[in-house]
């Protein structure tokens, strides 16, 4: 699954060349469509789905053809409108899109939120989507579509991204939820030595301002319950003082999985003069 999860990215690195680069006002539209894809699915809107399968499509790895994946639509949407408590919510995110102007390919990671037989405890797992569109008579319909689930390596590198995505917004509640509770940080600035109540009070009281944080050169290794992450983490901001800065780390990530789930258990950046 590894192996999977990098062959694909290089795929969509590779494709960004071949098609050639979008526009944003291209990405949106696509994942505007997408959107109405999984909302017409979820409320069984049959016409609507009808119209956004191609009548040659194919879904993959159970070979669906349209009927089916429609029928299939169409049953899960029922047995969710009879027991609504029990229904899966489902969310998407971390759309990578490429397109020319008559074909498209849009991939996205699907969290899901269900609710076991045992007392309806909720939980979270996550799965990623392929989905290979051709305009056609002037409108997107989906040809293709490929799924699987994340395997720990995804994960961690989607973790990774949602990370860099809460810096941005300053969004507390990320930290609070996958921060460890012993988790240790050390600064790349100052080498100070924070905990989780630290970071978690600096998120949100901290004045400086972060616009933009990417991350490149990734390694994922995986021991047990363990794993180390490390990379390149690019981020660009003002500071306390409004000062704009540009800077560049190469960081360390410990994570460990508890509970049944992969948490941060230390963080150490050094800046890349």
């Amino acid at each position: 699954m590894r192996h999977i999860f990098l062959i694909l990215i290089l795929t969509l690195t590779i494709s960004g060349y071949a098609f050639g680069e979008c526009s944003d006002t291209d990405k949106k539209g696509l994942e505007a469509f997408d959107r109405a894809w999984g909302a017409a699915s979820e409320k069984g809107e049959r016409a609507a789905l009808a119209a956004i399968y191609a009548d040659d499509y194919m879904g993959l790895p159970a070979m669906q053809n349209k009927s089916a994946a429609i029928d299939a639509a169409m049953a899960a949407a029922a047995k969710n409108k009879a027991n609504p408590g029990m229904a899966d919510k489902v969310s998407h995110d971390n759309y990578m899109i490429t397109c020319t102007p008559n074909s498209a390919v849009i991939t996205h990671r699907n969290v899901v939120a269900t609710k076991n037989g045992t007392g309806g405890k909720e939980e979270t797992f996550w799965t990623r989507s392929v989905h290979f569109l051709e305009k056609r008579g002037g409108k997107w319909q989906v040809v293709g579509n490929a799924g699987n689930g994340l395997d720990e390596f995804a994960i961690l590198g989607y973790m990774e991204q949602d990370w860099s995505n809460a810096d941005v917004k300053r969004d507390a509640s990320w930290f609070e939820k996958n921060f460890a509770s012993d988790y240790t940080g050390i600064s790349s600035l100052t080498g100070k030595v924070s905990s989780k109540a630290d970071d978690v009070a600096d998120v949100k009281t901290g004045k400086s301002v972060t616009d933009s944080a990417d991350i490149s050169n990734m390694g994922i290794r995986i021991e047990g319950n363990a794993a180390v992450v490390t990379g390149i983490y690019h981020v660009k901001g003002k500071d306390e003082n409004g000062k704009a800065f540009d800077r560049k780390l190469s960081f360390t990530d410990t994570f460990i999985k508890r509970d049944g789930r992969w948490q941060v258990w230390a963080s150490q950046g050094t800046p890349i003069q």
